[in-house]
C-alpha cells in the first residue's frame, strides 16, 4: 500500500470550475497546473479531480464516451501528464475520479450494443430479452434500437449501465459475474486503469462503487470483484490508491478499497453536523452529534481500527457548507474535520467559505447541485480571477455577491477561515495522534449535548480534541477527560478547570486540541 496515504490531506479539484486559461469560460488542466502551488502552500498534498474524460457532458462528465481521452475543454491526455508530473515535483498526488458501472449513450461501446448482430460488445451492457420486459428496480432505455430488449440505466438517461453480471439470478438475460460478457466489462476497466497508472496517475476515487454487481443484496458480488480489483492492482502497481463512493466500509474495505467516505445520503448522520435544520456546528447550539458519533463508531469496528474512513468538507454533490454554517461556525467545523482519522478531503472553495450560489438554473445535470459548482474564487480582478472569458460566458454563473470571498484576500489576512484551515492542517501533519491512522475514543458525545470532546492517539502521544460550537458555555468532566497540559490548536476562549467540581468549563463557540 502507499504509505503517502497515511499522511495525506486531500483537495477536491472540479475542473470544470478551478482555473480557465484560454477564456473559453471553463476550467482546464493548465490552470489546475497553475494553482497547485496554492493548493501545495494551503497544505494538501494530494488532489482529487471529478471525471475529465470525453464526455457529452450530460451529467457533468460522469458519462463517459471514451475513458481513453480527456475532454479537448480541458486540454489533452499530455497536459494531464504534465500535470501528473507537476504535481509528483512537489511531492503531491493525483486521483483521477472513474466511472466503471456506466457510460454515455455516445461512447462507442453502447453504439455497438445496440446493434441486431451479435458482436463483442453485445453483452457489454445489461439488457433484457425483449422490448416489453424492464429490468427488476432499475429504469431502463426502451425502443432506440432494432435490438429487442431494454437496456437498464444506473442514474439519468444518458447513462446505460456496464454488465458486470447479477449476483442473484432470476431472469434468463440475466448473466453471471463470471460470464464471458461480464467478464470482458471487468478485463476492460481494468484496462482503463493500466492505461491511466501508466501515465503517472496515482489512483482512483471509484464512483458507485457499490452498484457494479446487480442483485446483490449483501454486496457479496461486488465485494469479490473489488477483490480482483485490487489483486491486479498488487500485481502491478501495488501503490496504486482506490478511494470509494460507498458509504459502508465495512464493505468496500474489505473489497480492497483503502478508504472509503462518508456520504451525504445513507445510515451515516454525517450531514446531522453540517447541513440539516439545526447542524451541530450551529452557533445555536441546538443540534445533536450522538447518532454520528454511534454510527461512526459502528463502521470503524466493522471495518478494523486501521481501516479509513473520510470525512470530507463537502463535494460536487452535496450543498456547500457556508450554505448552513458562517463564520466562526465554519473554523470549528474544520478544526472537526482536521482531527478525525481518516484523510481529510477539503472540496475547493470550502477554504475560503465560498457560498452555494441560490437560484441558479441547472447546468450539465447539476440540478440544485449546481448552486456548489460555481467556478473559484481567486482574487477582485473580472471573474474573480477564475477566467477571462465574458461573464456570460462562464460555464456557471460565479456568486454575484459585492462581499464574495477571495482567496487573495482571505490568505493576506489574519485570522481568515483560509488561515484558520492552512493552520489546522499544520498542526495535524507535526502531532501523529492527529494523524490519518490514529485511534479515536469519544469521551463526550451526549444526544443534544455540547460539546463534543474525543481522544486521538498514537504511539505516545494523546490528544483531547473539545468542540463546543454553541454559544454558550458547556461542561465537560474531568474523570472523562483526563488531565490537560497544554495546547497544541486553540480557537476561540480557553478551557479552565474547575477542580472543585471535578470539571472543565469550555467557552462557547471554541474548540482546543490539548495535550493529555
Amino acid at each position: 500500500m502507499a504509505k503517502w496515504l497515511d499522511t495525506a490531506v486531500f483537495y477536491e479539484i472540479y475542473p470544470q470550475s478551478f482555473q480557465d486559461t484560454n477564456a473559453d469560460g471553463i476550467g482546464d488542466f493548465q490552470g489546475i497546473i497553475r494553482r497547485l502551488d496554492y493548493i501545495k502552500e494551503l497544505g494538501c498534498d494530494a488532489i482529487w479531480i471529478n471525471p475529465c474524460f470525453k464526455s457529452p457532458f450530460g451529467d457533468a462528465g460522469y458519462d463517459v464516451a471514451d475513458y481513453y481521452t480527456v475532454a479537448p475543454r480541458y486540454g489533452t491526455n499530455e497536459d494531464l501528464k504534465q500535470l501528473f508530473q507537476e504535481a509528483h515535483a512537489r511531492d503531491m498526488h493525483v486521483l483521477l475520479d472513474l466511472v466503471p458501472g456506466h457510460t454515455s449513450t455516445e461512447h462507442p461501446w453502447f453504439k455497438e450494443s445496440m446493434k441486431v448482430e451479435k458482436n463483442e460488445y453485445t453483452d457489454r451492457y445489461i439488457w433484457t430479452d425483449n422490448i416489453w420486459e424492464a429490468p427488476d428496480d432499475m429504469a431502463s432505455l426502451r425502443g432506440i434500437s432494432a435490438r429487442d430488449g431494454s437496456c437498464a440505466l444506473n442514474f439519468f438517461s444518458c447513462q446505460p449501465a456496464l454488465n458486470y453480471g447479477f449476483y442473484e439470478r432470476t431472469r434468463p438475460w440475466q448473466q453471471a459475474p463470471g460470464d464471458p460478457g461480464p467478464q470482458a466489462t471487468l478485463a476492460e476497466m481494468k484496462n482503463i486503469m493500466r492505461f491511466w497508472l501508466g501515465l503517472g496517475c496515482d489512483g482512483f476515487r471509484v464512483d458507485m462503487a457499490h452498484s457494479l454487481v446487480k442483485n446483490d443484496p449483501e454486496s457479496k458480488g461486488t465485494i469479490a470483484l473489488w477483490q480482483d480489483v485490487r489483486a491486479f492492482l498488487d500485481r502491478e502497481f501495488p501503490e496504486a490508491v482506490l478511494v470509494s463512493e460507498w458509504g459502508e466500509p465495512d464493505k468496500s474495505l474489505r473489497g480492497g478499497f483503502h478508504m472509503d467516505f462518508l456520504l451525504h445520503f445513507g445510515p451515516s448522520h454525517y450531514n446531522d453536523l453540517f447541513r440539516c435544520e439545526e447542524p451541530f456546528f450551529s452557533s445555536r447550539g441546538k443540534g445533536d452529534a450522538s447518532a454520528f458519533v454511534k454510527k461512526y463508531l459502528e463502521n470503524r469496528r466493522k471495518a478494523g481500527e486501521d481501516g479509513m474512513i473520510c470525512i470530507p468538507s463537502g463535494n460536487h454533490d452535496m450543498d456547500r457548507l457556508a450554505r448552513s454554517l458562517h463564520g466562526d461556525e465554519l473554523k470549528i467545523a474544520f478544526a472537526f474535520l482536521l482531527s478525525m482519522p481518516g484523510a481529510p478531503f477539503v472540496y475547493y472553495g470550502d477554504e475560503i467559505g465560498m457560498r452555494y450560489v441560490e437560484g441558479l438554473a441547472s447546468v450539465e445535470g447539476g440540478y440544485n447541485r449546481t448552486g456548489s459548482r460555481s467556478p473559484m474564487q481567486w482574487d477582485g480582478t473580472p471573474n474573480a480571477g477564475f477566467s477571462a472569458a465574458a461573464p456570460e460566458q462562464l460555464y456557471i454563473p460565479q456568486d454575484p455577491g459585492a462581499d464574495r470571498p477571495t482567496a487573495e484576500e482571505q490568505m493576506s489576512r489574519e485570522g481568515s477561515l483560509w488561515r484558520e484551515v492552512q493552520k489546522l492542517i499544520s498542526v495535524r501533519r507535526k502531532n501523529p495522534a492527529l494523524g490519518n491512522k490514529g485511534s479515536i475514543r469519544f469521551v463526550r458525545a451526549e444526544e443534544n449535548g455540547y460539546p463534543l470532546a474525543y481522544i486521538r492517539e498514537s504511539g505516545e502521544q494523546s490528544i483531547l480534541v473539545i468542540l463546543n460550537p454553541g454559544r454558550e458555555e458547556a461542561e465537560l468532566p474531568m474523570e472523562a477527560a483526563g488531565q490537560i497540559r497544554e495546547s497544541v490548536y486553540r480557537f476561540g476562549g480557553e478551557v479552565k478547570a474547575d477542580r472543585e467540581r471535578n470539571r472543565y468549563l469550555v467557552p462557547g463557540q471554541s474548540t482546543g486540541f490539548y495535550l493529555l
